[in-house]
């Protein structure tokens, strides 16, 4: 085989892995890049770090108080540096952010399922990450540092959201964690106190957490 056989080989592999590896266009994450199980607060900051969505859940002002569970975008910060505190872009023109105007108690569900990093195992299989964050869905102010910091953290992830709509009354939202639910393996849920999910730091890849 001659050398540029040879080089057009290794390029025909490498674009079968990356075809093999992407699901919608985004690159999974390796699967050596996931915290260890028994550090359950690196786990979680790893979710909320390298999730991109999740549902958001309300308690619903058109429903009587039922709860509301709403599929929303969200960001905790720039990809090497994630703070750990969701933040959201929602208008009033959905449900999600009329009952948190309300009505501030409010959950955020994500899943590692969407990561790719638990293969062909069941969203609902323990060994397949998955965690509830509990608290208050709060209105940053206009102007703020944190508005600031939510903007470029949300428009970094997602980069469509500079485009929407200005009449639609857009703001900025925080999730005010108040508990957290987290299921990364058999045996139950894993205690985790904000101190500790606060206090997972990022290394310097800006994906596995120490």
């Amino acid at each position: 085989m001659g050398i540029k056989s040879f080089v057009n080989c290794v390029y025909l592999v490498v674009l079968f892995v990356v075809f093999q590896s992407s699901v919608e266009g985004r690159l999974l994450l390796l699967k050596n890049n996931k915290p260890d199980r028994n550090n359950a607060a690196a786990t979680a900051r790893w979710l909320v770090s390298q999730n991109s969505w999740g549902v958001l859940n309300t308690i619903s002002l058109d429903l009587g108080g039922a709860p509301f569970g709403n599929v929303v975008s969200f960001s905790d910060g720039l990809p090497d540096g994630g703070s750990g505190v969701p933040y959201f872009y929602l208008t009033t023109l959905d449900p999600t952010a009329r009952n948190a105007l309300k009505d501030q108690r409010s959950s955020l569900t994500i899943s590692e399922y969407p990561l790719g990093t638990c293969g062909k195992t069941d969203p609902e299989n323990p060994s397949c990450a998955k965690m509830t964050l509990t608290g208050k869905l709060k209105v940053i102010p206009e102007k703020s540092k944190e508005a600031e910091l939510a903007k470029k953290a949300l428009f970094t992830k997602h980069p469509e959201m500079a485009g929407w709509p200005q009449n639609h009354n857009f703001q900025f939202f925080s999730l005010e964690i108040e508990d957290i639910f987290l299921i990364n393996w058999f045996g139950g849920p894993k205690p985790i106190t904000l101190d500790q999910y606060f206090h997972a730091k990022l290394n310097k890849m800006g994906a596995i957490f120490e």
